[in-house]
Protein backbone atom coordinates (compact mmCIF):
# COMPACT_ATOMS: atom_id res chain seq x y z
CA UNK A 1 0.00 0.00 0.00
CA UNK A 2 1.13 3.53 -0.70
CA UNK A 3 1.80 5.80 2.25
CA UNK A 4 -0.42 8.76 2.99
CA UNK A 5 2.45 11.05 2.00
CA UNK A 6 2.67 9.35 -1.40
CA UNK A 7 -1.08 9.68 -1.89
CA UNK A 8 -0.96 13.36 -0.93
CA UNK A 9 1.84 14.06 -3.39
CA UNK A 10 0.01 12.19 -6.15
CA UNK A 11 -3.15 14.20 -5.49
CA UNK A 12 -1.31 17.51 -5.66
CA UNK A 13 0.40 16.42 -8.87
CA UNK A 14 -2.95 15.60 -10.48
CA UNK A 15 -4.09 19.20 -9.96
CA UNK A 16 -0.93 20.46 -11.66
CA UNK A 17 -1.36 18.15 -14.65
CA UNK A 18 -4.04 17.45 -17.21
CA UNK A 19 -7.74 17.81 -16.27
CA UNK A 20 -9.03 14.67 -14.60
CA UNK A 21 -12.17 12.96 -13.32
CA UNK A 22 -12.41 12.24 -9.60
CA UNK A 23 -15.32 9.77 -9.28
CA UNK A 24 -17.30 9.31 -6.08
CA UNK A 25 -17.57 5.80 -4.59
CA UNK A 26 -20.11 5.07 -1.89
CA UNK A 27 -18.25 2.25 -0.11
CA UNK A 28 -14.98 0.33 -0.10
CA UNK A 29 -16.12 -2.11 -2.80
CA UNK A 30 -17.06 0.62 -5.26
CA UNK A 31 -13.76 2.35 -4.47
CA UNK A 32 -11.87 -0.80 -5.43
CA UNK A 33 -13.81 -1.08 -8.68
CA UNK A 34 -13.03 2.51 -9.63
CA UNK A 35 -9.35 1.96 -8.85
CA UNK A 36 -9.34 -1.17 -11.03
CA UNK A 37 -10.89 0.85 -13.86
CA UNK A 38 -7.91 3.18 -13.85
CA UNK A 39 -9.08 6.33 -12.11
CA UNK A 40 -6.34 8.23 -10.29
CA UNK A 41 -8.17 9.67 -7.26
CA UNK A 42 -11.47 9.33 -5.42
CA UNK A 43 -13.85 11.66 -3.61
CA UNK A 44 -16.50 10.63 -1.14
CA UNK A 45 -20.15 11.47 -1.73
CA UNK A 46 -22.15 12.69 1.27
CA UNK A 47 -25.42 11.58 -0.34
CA UNK A 48 -23.99 8.25 -1.49
CA UNK A 49 -22.58 7.45 1.94
CA UNK A 50 -25.80 8.51 3.67
CA UNK A 51 -27.66 6.09 1.38
CA UNK A 52 -25.51 3.20 2.63
CA UNK A 53 -26.79 4.00 6.12
CA UNK A 54 -30.40 4.25 4.95
CA UNK A 55 -30.51 8.01 5.45
CA UNK A 56 -30.94 11.18 3.44
CA UNK A 57 -28.03 13.46 2.63
CA UNK A 58 -26.95 15.61 5.56
CA UNK A 59 -27.90 13.10 8.23
CA UNK A 60 -24.58 11.49 9.10
CA UNK A 61 -22.18 12.36 11.89
CA UNK A 62 -18.51 13.23 11.68
CA UNK A 63 -17.67 10.03 13.57
CA UNK A 64 -19.49 8.01 10.91
CA UNK A 65 -17.73 9.88 8.11
CA UNK A 66 -14.34 9.24 9.72
CA UNK A 67 -15.11 5.52 9.89
CA UNK A 68 -16.20 5.60 6.23
CA UNK A 69 -13.01 7.38 5.19
CA UNK A 70 -10.90 4.88 7.07
CA UNK A 71 -12.55 2.01 5.21
CA UNK A 72 -11.85 3.68 1.86
CA UNK A 73 -8.23 4.60 2.55
CA UNK A 74 -7.51 1.06 3.75
CA UNK A 75 -9.13 -0.41 0.64
CA UNK A 76 -7.35 1.59 -2.07
CA UNK A 77 -3.99 3.09 -3.00
CA UNK A 78 -5.72 6.09 -4.55
CA UNK A 79 -5.81 9.53 -2.92
CA UNK A 80 -9.16 10.14 -1.18
CA UNK A 81 -10.79 13.54 -0.78
CA UNK A 82 -13.76 13.86 1.57
CA UNK A 83 -17.08 15.68 1.24
CA UNK A 84 -17.14 17.33 4.67
CA UNK A 85 -20.40 19.22 4.06
CA UNK A 86 -20.28 22.33 6.30
CA UNK A 87 -17.68 20.78 8.60
CA UNK A 88 -20.33 19.40 10.97
CA UNK A 89 -20.76 22.66 12.84
CA UNK A 90 -21.51 26.31 12.14
CA UNK A 91 -18.55 27.73 14.07
CA UNK A 92 -15.30 28.36 12.18
CA UNK A 93 -13.44 25.73 14.21
CA UNK A 94 -15.70 22.83 13.18
CA UNK A 95 -14.35 22.50 9.61
CA UNK A 96 -10.82 22.61 11.02
CA UNK A 97 -11.59 19.77 13.44
CA UNK A 98 -13.21 17.78 10.65
CA UNK A 99 -10.13 18.14 8.45
CA UNK A 100 -7.85 16.92 11.22
CA UNK A 101 -10.13 13.94 11.90
CA UNK A 102 -10.33 12.74 8.29
CA UNK A 103 -6.62 13.35 7.72
CA UNK A 104 -5.96 11.08 10.69
CA UNK A 105 -8.13 8.50 8.89
CA UNK A 106 -5.95 8.71 5.77
CA UNK A 107 -7.62 11.36 3.62
CA UNK A 108 -5.44 13.78 1.65
CA UNK A 109 -8.13 16.29 0.71
CA UNK A 110 -11.58 17.52 1.62
CA UNK A 111 -14.25 20.06 0.77
CA UNK A 112 -16.02 22.60 2.97
CA UNK A 113 -19.26 24.22 1.85
CA UNK A 114 -20.98 27.49 2.71
CA UNK A 115 -24.43 26.01 3.34
CA UNK A 116 -25.71 25.49 6.87
CA UNK A 117 -27.97 22.44 7.26
CA UNK A 118 -30.44 24.58 9.20
CA UNK A 119 -31.34 26.02 5.80
CA UNK A 120 -29.27 29.06 4.86
CA UNK A 121 -26.08 30.13 3.15
CA UNK A 122 -23.43 31.74 5.33
CA UNK A 123 -22.69 35.33 4.39
CA UNK A 124 -19.50 35.69 2.40
CA UNK A 125 -17.33 37.07 5.21
CA UNK A 126 -18.34 34.33 7.63
CA UNK A 127 -17.92 31.63 4.99
CA UNK A 128 -14.46 32.95 4.08
CA UNK A 129 -13.48 32.97 7.75
CA UNK A 130 -14.46 29.31 7.98
CA UNK A 131 -12.33 28.53 4.92
CA UNK A 132 -9.39 30.46 6.38
CA UNK A 133 -9.50 28.49 9.64
CA UNK A 134 -9.83 25.24 7.70
CA UNK A 135 -6.89 26.19 5.46
CA UNK A 136 -4.73 26.93 8.49
CA UNK A 137 -5.62 23.54 9.99
CA UNK A 138 -4.71 21.86 6.70
CA UNK A 139 -1.35 23.64 6.61
CA UNK A 140 -0.56 22.45 10.13
CA UNK A 141 -0.95 18.76 9.21
CA UNK A 142 2.14 16.63 8.81
CA UNK A 143 0.87 15.42 5.41
CA UNK A 144 -0.20 17.84 2.64
CA UNK A 145 -3.96 18.27 2.45
CA UNK A 146 -5.78 19.72 -0.58
CA UNK A 147 -8.65 21.94 0.60
CA UNK A 148 -11.63 22.51 -1.68
CA UNK A 149 -14.04 25.36 -0.91
CA UNK A 150 -17.61 25.04 -2.20
CA UNK A 151 -20.11 27.77 -3.07
CA UNK A 152 -23.52 26.14 -2.85
CA UNK A 153 -25.69 28.80 -4.52
CA UNK A 154 -26.63 26.83 -7.60
CA UNK A 155 -27.93 23.77 -5.76
CA UNK A 156 -29.64 25.84 -3.05
CA UNK A 157 -32.17 27.71 -5.20
CA UNK A 158 -29.95 30.79 -5.53
CA UNK A 159 -28.34 30.57 -8.99
CA UNK A 160 -26.67 33.98 -8.74
CA UNK A 161 -23.49 33.61 -10.78
CA UNK A 162 -22.05 36.95 -9.69
CA UNK A 163 -22.47 36.01 -6.03
CA UNK A 164 -21.00 32.57 -6.68
CA UNK A 165 -17.93 34.11 -8.29
CA UNK A 166 -17.53 36.61 -5.44
CA UNK A 167 -17.72 33.77 -2.94
CA UNK A 168 -15.15 31.65 -4.75
CA UNK A 169 -12.79 34.60 -5.03
CA UNK A 170 -13.11 35.18 -1.28
CA UNK A 171 -12.43 31.50 -0.59
CA UNK A 172 -9.38 31.55 -2.84
CA UNK A 173 -8.06 34.55 -0.93
CA UNK A 174 -8.77 32.68 2.33
CA UNK A 175 -6.46 29.83 1.33
CA UNK A 176 -8.51 27.22 -0.55
CA UNK A 177 -6.51 25.07 -2.98
CA UNK A 178 -9.44 24.13 -5.22
CA UNK A 179 -12.73 25.95 -5.89
CA UNK A 180 -16.08 24.33 -6.55
CA UNK A 181 -19.59 25.55 -7.34
CA UNK A 182 -21.80 22.48 -7.81
CA UNK A 183 -24.75 23.01 -10.11
CA UNK A 184 -23.15 24.99 -12.94
CA UNK A 185 -25.04 23.84 -15.99
CA UNK A 186 -23.59 25.57 -19.04
CA UNK A 187 -20.22 26.03 -20.65
CA UNK A 188 -20.66 29.78 -20.24
CA UNK A 189 -21.17 29.52 -16.48
CA UNK A 190 -18.17 27.25 -16.05
CA UNK A 191 -16.01 29.50 -18.22
CA UNK A 192 -17.00 32.60 -16.23
CA UNK A 193 -16.05 30.93 -12.95
CA UNK A 194 -12.74 29.58 -14.27
CA UNK A 195 -11.78 32.96 -15.70
CA UNK A 196 -12.53 34.71 -12.39
CA UNK A 197 -10.18 32.64 -10.20
CA UNK A 198 -6.63 31.36 -10.45
CA UNK A 199 -6.91 28.09 -8.50
CA UNK A 200 -8.12 24.84 -10.10
CA UNK A 201 -11.90 24.60 -10.45
CA UNK A 202 -13.87 21.40 -9.81
CA UNK A 203 -17.10 20.95 -11.77
CA UNK A 204 -19.95 18.60 -10.91
CA UNK A 205 -20.74 16.54 -14.01
CA UNK A 206 -24.26 16.95 -15.36
CA UNK A 207 -26.04 14.83 -17.99
CA UNK A 208 -25.80 16.51 -21.37
CA UNK A 209 -22.32 17.97 -20.94
CA UNK A 210 -19.21 16.02 -21.93
CA UNK A 211 -15.80 15.97 -20.30
CA UNK A 212 -14.39 17.69 -23.39
CA UNK A 213 -16.86 20.56 -23.08
CA UNK A 214 -16.17 20.99 -19.36
CA UNK A 215 -12.42 21.03 -19.93
CA UNK A 216 -12.76 23.44 -22.84
CA UNK A 217 -14.57 25.78 -20.45
CA UNK A 218 -11.54 25.77 -18.16
CA UNK A 219 -12.21 23.20 -15.41
CA UNK A 220 -9.32 21.12 -14.10
CA UNK A 221 -11.26 18.51 -12.10
CA UNK A 222 -14.65 16.85 -12.63
CA UNK A 223 -16.59 14.92 -9.98
CA UNK A 224 -19.90 13.08 -10.21
CA UNK A 225 -21.36 13.50 -6.72
CA UNK A 226 -23.89 10.80 -5.91
CA UNK A 227 -24.46 10.06 -9.61
CA UNK A 228 -22.71 6.70 -9.62
CA UNK A 229 -24.55 5.67 -6.47
CA UNK A 230 -27.90 6.39 -8.07
CA UNK A 231 -26.88 4.65 -11.29
CA UNK A 232 -26.15 1.53 -9.23
CA UNK A 233 -29.41 1.89 -7.30
CA UNK A 234 -31.37 2.31 -10.56
CA UNK A 235 -29.88 -0.92 -11.90
CA UNK A 236 -30.76 -2.73 -8.67
CA UNK A 237 -34.33 -1.39 -8.69
CA UNK A 238 -34.83 -2.42 -12.33
CA UNK A 239 -33.60 -5.95 -11.63
CA UNK A 240 -35.68 -6.23 -8.45
CA UNK A 241 -38.83 -5.05 -10.23
CA UNK A 242 -38.30 -7.66 -12.92
CA UNK A 243 -38.07 -10.33 -10.21
CA UNK A 244 -41.15 -9.00 -8.39
CA UNK A 245 -43.36 -8.41 -11.42
CA UNK A 246 -42.30 -11.10 -13.91
CA UNK A 247 -40.46 -13.70 -11.90
CA UNK A 248 -37.52 -13.10 -14.23
CA UNK A 249 -33.86 -12.95 -13.23
CA UNK A 250 -32.22 -11.60 -16.38
CA UNK A 251 -31.22 -8.41 -14.54
CA UNK A 252 -28.92 -10.29 -12.17
CA UNK A 253 -25.16 -10.24 -12.71
CA UNK A 254 -22.23 -12.43 -11.70
CA UNK A 255 -19.53 -11.06 -9.38
CA UNK A 256 -16.83 -8.83 -10.95
CA UNK A 257 -13.45 -10.30 -11.92
CA UNK A 258 -11.49 -11.44 -8.90
CA UNK A 259 -8.43 -9.45 -9.92
CA UNK A 260 -10.36 -6.23 -9.22
CA UNK A 261 -9.92 -7.05 -5.54
CA UNK A 262 -6.41 -8.54 -5.52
Amino acid sequence: MKTQEEKAAAFQALHAGEPFVIPNPWDAGSARVLEALGFKALATSSSGFAFTLGRLDGNVTLDEVVSHVSSLTRATDLPVSVDLENGYGADPESPARAIVRVADAGAVGGSIEDWDPSGHLYDVSRAAERVAVAAEAARMLSTPFTLTARAENHIRANPDLDDTIARLQAYEAAGANVLYAPGLRTREEIHAVCQAVSKPVNVLAMPGMSMAQIVEAGARRVSVGGGLTWAAVDAMVAAAKEIRDRGAFSGLRTPPPGDWFD
